[in-house]
């Protein structure tokens, strides 16, 4: 049976279906999901708006109840849960599972944050006046999530909004439909009322086109590329909505010559092709300095010629297969643009066959690249990792500077010095220091600069900002 959309506490029927497919096993179709129009979009919104009064109303035990039936139940299914991520997405089981209880720990996070109703209130600096500032919903959210964290995403975006008086509206990716409407029915069954979560599956260019240009949407959150990214800010922007965006990332990992050699490949490998180098926040440009720089780049090439690329299910795997065949293309694509670049692929980068057919891709390692070449440059979204050589520790850090995107970095030394001065001189929004720039904790801002970031920051008590919107009120006694 096609699973439904979810407006206004019912699931509704869409205007067309598509069939969900494995990426390890493209004869699997994990199920056959709805596809919703502009019009049920619309009335996704409509419900939203109708609801916010009441659930603006509601009292924080109220949304703290909901959130931590949210959190509990996933935590609960999470074997079960995982597993179905998996089939969708592409991620070895054990990551499935990890991404399912990732999402089930920012509900019950949030669950208590909602219970942590934030206020101030301040003597005026006129005489006999108070001042008190409170935080009030900012009204109806839309939610544009990637494909690549199909559960964990939506929560981190859900779970705030709902947690400080939000009514919402989700758009999952088309790719990943499942994670999302799983949490869809658990949140049915939450006792929230009608119409304060909405699911529309569909079309960026139908049912995110919706969300962005409609005036009931007060706040959209964005997650996706930075193409994608601009267009939406600019629609969002042009109606004086308010946004927030987590877009692109190009993250460095520098390695000096004090560092630990086995630390440093297991971040330089660990954080870049496994999950199959689908994270925004993964250390494609790998930056060492001359006396490690040769030692590093066989210990990288003979750790990831040990990897096993094949069905996410599988216990042999170490990675899964890339998400779809348009992807799978990307990825072989930018491999051909560092050979035209003068780059080396010292191992990896071809199709996998396996007794399933899938997008397998063994991951890759370039050598000889050069920070100006453009597969360095670019966002590849797949497992593929540059070795780049700087002079010295400076070089590195301009090196790892000079990028568009600034989500993530990372640093690893036994320098101190280094080490600290690295926290403070690196231009990105999180700093790694011997570990891989993929990898974040839950409870404490997430976000980049420059191009890989717009807005508020995610996550943690900053997420507060974005999802909230503060009034002062002064009173003089009489």
């Amino acid at each position: 049976m096609t699973k439904q959309n979810f407006i206004d506490g019912a699931w509704v029927s869409g205007v067309g279906e598509t069939e969900n497919i494995n990426p390890s096993d493209l004869s699997d179709v994990v199920d056959v999901y709805a596809q919703a129009d502009a019009g049920q979009a619309g009335d996704a919104i409509a419900a939203a708006r109708s609801a916010l009064p009441g659930w603006r109303a509601a009292t924080p035990q109220a949304r703290a109840d909901a959130l931590d039936f949210v959190g509990t139940e996933l935590l609960a299914r999470k074997e079960e849960l995982g597993r179905l991520l998996s089939r969708e997405e592409g991620k070895i089981l054990a990551e499935g599972i990890g991404e399912v209880t990732r999402a089930g720990q920012v509900f019950k996070f949030y669950a208590q944050e909602a219970l942590r109703v934030a206020g101030e209130f301040v003597p005026s600096i006129r005489a006999g006046v108070t001042a008190d500032v409170r935080y009030e919903p900012v009204g109806v959210v839309g939610l544009i999530t990637p494909w690549n964290f199909p559960v964990a995403i939506p929560a981190w975006k859900a779970a705030p909004a709902l947690a400080y008086g939000n009514t919402v509206v989700l758009k999952p990716a088309e790719l990943t439909p499942a994670m999302a409407w799983v949490l869809t029915e658990i949140l049915s069954r939450s006792g929230i009322p009608n119409g304060v979560f909405n699911l529309v599956m569909g079309p960026g260019r139908v049912v995110g086109n919706t969300l962005c240009v409609s005036e009931d949407v007060n706040a959209l959150s964005f997650t996706g590329s930075v193409a994608t990214g601009q267009t939406v800010r600019e629609t969002v922007a042009a109606r004086a909505g308010k946004i927030q965006e987590e877009m692109g990332g190009k993250s460095p990992l520098i390695v000096l010559d004090d560092a630990d050699i086995e630390n440093a490949v297991g971040c330089a490998i660990g954080g870049s092709v496994i999950s199959t180098g689908q994270r925004c926040t993964s250390n494609t440009r790998i930056i060492a300095t001359p006396g490690i720089h040769d030692q590093l780049l066989e210990a990288m090439v003979r750790r990831t010629e040990a990897l096993r690329a094949g069905h996410a299910l599988d216990e042999a795997s170490d990675l899964g297969p890339v998400v779809d065949a348009r992807q799978l293309k990307v990825n072989e694509n930018y491999l051909q643009i560092a050979r035209d670049e003068g780059a080396e692929i010292m191992c990896g980068g071809q199709r996998v066959e396996r007794d399933t057919e899938g997008f397998f891709m063994s991951p890759a390692v370039i050598g000889q690249a050069d920070n100006q070449m453009r597969h360095v440059r670019e966002e590849i979204f797949g497992p593929v990792v540059s070795l780049l050589k700087a002079d010295d520790y400076d070089h590195a850090l301009a090196i790892a500077n000079d990028s568009d995107l600034a989500l993530s970095s990372g640093i690893c030394t036994r320098s101190l010095k280094h080490a600290e001065h690295f926290k403070a001189h690196s231009d990105s929004g999180m700093v790694m220091v011997n570990l891989p720039t993929a990898g974040v904790d839950y409870h404490v801002p997430f976000g980049g600069r420059k191009k890989s970031s717009y807005g508020s920051r995610e996550q943690g008590r900053a997420a507060r900002e974005f999802f909230t919107s503060s009034k002062t009120s002064y009173t003089l006694p009489v």
